[in-house]
């Protein structure tokens, strides 16, 4: 089944990424980004009748999307709890454009939150790793993709000078987002690699800022997109594939689940990596963006350290990639920290990014990533002639 041209995007909006966020629950979070987005789409909230949310660990363990709908005032006719860690937000929006094809509703608010404070919430872990993994030193995902950039550097060669490019070009997009928590931030390599040690290779500053806020975009039908008042942001491709939980079972470590998603997205939109006019991609780690651009074929694998050093990146660039500052500078706030990346993709295409606005973009390619390269999404978005 092709999605393209199915369904658009025509809201987007965001509550910007805070290192805490007092006084409000997850459900303020997401009320208020949703009426964010509702608003942006020009609509009524008695206009949405699919609903997409995460899960919210700690404050709603069950029943989230009847909660949710009924904190909003909404009686959706397609409701859907997606949990694929930070893939969770593009994943929203291929489902929900599935959802309309098929008839179960006409529009769709996909929306995630998250509040911080200095008590992270809990809830009980059965999760096989934590009985064949965590006793033996792997917990966590700063020594998970320490392993993943450990491998790349003794398979290819990549070296943490290199690495080191990835968060200081999103630091340097930063400088125009005003939004970002490191916004006015800028950093060298040299700063990078003086950073503390996090787990060997990564360096702090390699390593994406916990924060809280909240992302949603709306999706639409094609013939409702229409009528929207701003320019609609098409579906034109999606991919998705999962392939493992712990890091232990993955099939391998250089080439993530992204490899399959996006070539399966780049099929249904009949285009290839020359064709992008921008990259939104997911970034918890200066190893994970890496990988990624290997596996969008945008280099060649195991070349992207040495690649790296020759493109730039920035607005104005041959190759603008997280033109927001990505989540390395901008924040990630948990789950919604992925769909910021969709919202970020809708603004450039829609020409609304101010600043740093890139030049006429016609496509974008977004992806998705959770737990470790584990669950993965890649979405080609195309602006509206």
């Amino acid at each position: 089944m092709s999605l393209r041209g199915a369904a658009a995007l025509v809201g987007a909006a965001e509550i910007p990424p805070r290192r805490t966020t007092p006084g409000m629950s997850t459900l303020d979070m997401i009320a208020s980004t949703a009426a964010l987005a509702v608003a942006d789409a020009g609509m009524e909230r008695a206009e949405i009748d699919g609903l997409l949310v995460g899960p919210q660990v700690g404050e709603t363990p069950q029943h989230v999307p009847a909660t949710v709908a009924e904190y909003l005032g909404l009686a959706p006719t397609y409701a859907d709890l997606v949990d694929l860690g930070g893939a969770t937000g593009a994943g929203m929006v291929w489902r929900a454009a599935a959802a309309i094809a098929a008839g179960m509703c006409e529009t769709a608010l996909c929306v995630l939150g998250n509040v911080r404070t200095d008590v992270t919430p809990r809830s009980p872990n059965r999760n096989p790793i934590r009985e064949f993994d965590v006793p033996y030193g792997g917990s966590g995902a700063n020594q998970a993709y320490a392993m993943v950039a450990t491998r790349h550097c003794a398979e290819f060669g990549t070296t943490p000078e290199q690495l080191a490019l990835v968060p200081v070009f999103e630091r340097d997009n930063a400088r125009l987002n005003p939004d970002a928590v490191f916004h006015g931030k800028p950093i060298t390599v040299d700063d990078v690699l003086a950073s503390p040690l996090v787990v060997s290779p990564l360096r702090l500053l390699e390593v994406v800022m916990p924060c809280g806020g909240g992302a949603a975009v709306v999706v639409t039908s094609a013939a409702r997109a229409r009528r929207v008042p701003h320019r609609p942001v098409w579906l034109r491709g999606a991919g998705e594939k999962v392939t493992h939980r712990a890091l232990s079972q993955a099939p391998e470590l250089t080439t993530s689940p992204l490899a399959a998603a996006i070539g399966d997205a780049y099929a249904m939109a009949s285009v290839g990596p020359d064709d992008l006019d921008l990259l939104s991609l997911y970034d918890c780690y200066s190893i994970m963006l890496a990988v990624t651009l290997e596996d969008a074929g945008l280099c060649k694998k195991g070349e992207v350290g040495p690649w790296l050093a020759d493109q730039d990146f920035s607005h104005t660039g041959n190759l603008p990639c997280n033109p927001h500052g990505g989540q390395l500078a901008c924040g990630q706030a948990d789950l919604a920290g992925g769909m910021a990346h969709v919202v970020e993709a809708v603004r450039q295409l829609r020409g609304v990014a101010g600043e740093r606005q890139v030049r006429d973009p016609e496509l974008a390619l977004v992806t998705g990533n959770g737990a470790t390269m584990s669950e993965e999404v890649a979405l080609v978005l195309e602006a509206a002639t």
